[in-house]
């Protein structure tokens, strides 16, 4: 079944429900809510090891991106359909104000062209599973995860997004110390290796 018939037949009246509760939260400074399949999860602050991989992934981008236009995003929601995703950063053109979606909750995921998240402690599969899907049914052309506890470290880099089948058609995985490059995208050609992933 393609994603476009699932979504077709998901309960519209429940993504409604969790739209507007998700929209009437009121969470504790630093907390995040998203709505990914059928559930809101809250997402805590990140631990200091991820914000320091985050800034230094923050830091390779900008870099990378100066003059182009667009820019790294960060404590703001990406919002496709009903579900909302609230990912460590992202990269999008400069003036968010121009592609906010349409309650102005976030910015429209069809805007977006790098999605990147750094796992946290205790993370599951699944959940990393479900925002892999969402984010190629979304049609987010690269997306990029940093897991600190894949073996010694790992970053994968997933691109070539196929929204039909909610998945991407291709996925590099890199250990800490392997360099891996973005293959497309505005920050095309960059290179994530240990000046991100270094103890």
């Amino acid at each position: 079944m393609s994603a476009l018939t699932q979504e077709t037949h998901c309960d519209r009246g429940l993504d409604e429900v969790l739209w507007q509760a998700r929209k009437a939260m009121d969470l504790p400074e630093g907390y995040r809510a998203e709505i990914i399949e059928a559930a809101i999860e809250v997402l805590p602050p990140g631990r200091r090891r991820n914000d320091v991989l985050a800034h230094r992934l923050r830091g390779a981008l900008e870099a990378r991106l100066a003059g182009s236009g667009f820019q790294v995003h960060q404590d703001i929601d990406v919002v496709h359909g009903r579900k909302v995703y609230a990912p460590c950063l992202f990269v999008a053109p400069e003036d968010l104000a121009a592609i906010r979606d349409e309650e102005g909750c976030g910015v429209d995921a069809t805007r977006v062209s790098l999605i990147a998240g750094v796992v946290a402690p205790g993370a599951d599969a699944h959940s990393g599973d479900e925002r892999r899907r969402r984010y190629a049914l979304a049609g987010i052309p690269v997306y990029v995860v940093i897991d600190d506890f894949d073996h010694e470290g790992a970053v994968t880099v997933f691109s070539s997004p196929d929204p039909d089948r909610c998945t991407y058609a291709t996925e590099t995985t890199v250990s800490y110390g392997t360099p891996v490059t973005v293959p497309e995208g505005p920050a095309k050609g960059l290179v994530i290796g240990e000046e991100v992933t270094r103890p």
